[in-house]
């Protein structure tokens, strides 16, 4: 059973910056990506960010310009570097990985981190 281990949340003042750590307890075969969701308190869990293997990113709306994904492929780690933090940033941050367990027919599974708090004071 893979773990994925999040590192890196913590209280912040607005405008303020942290970075997100993500590391995958062993080495995860067929992964197609990893990303980073996040959950507000009473809010849906929302996408926040994610990078397919070979390097492709895609972000949320609200987050672009701010946010930056990044990740190393063989490690299966995977870093969120987010500035001019708002107090609206406030919430769980968990890392996913999506691993491809069958092409014919096509299946994939998400792997879910327990989440870090980041918390944005005003």
């Amino acid at each position: 059973q893979v773990q994925l281990v999040e590192s890196g949340g913590g209280l912040v003042q607005a405008g303020g910056s942290l970075r997100l750590s993500c590391a995958a307890s062993r080495t995860i075969v067929n992964i197609k990506g990893m990303g980073w969701y996040r959950q507000a308190p009473g809010k849906q869990r929302e996408l926040v960010a994610n990078i397919r293997s070979g390097g492709s990113r895609n972000y949320a709306p609200s987050m672009e310009g701010r946010f930056t994904i990044s990740g190393d492929d063989a490690k299966n780690t995977v870093y969120l570097q987010m500035n001019s933090l708002k107090p609206e940033d406030t919430a769980v941050y968990y890392c996913i990985a999506i691993v491809v367990r069958s092409t014919i027919p096509y299946d994939e599974y998400i792997y879910w981190g327990q989440g870090t708090q980041v918390t944005v004071s005003s």
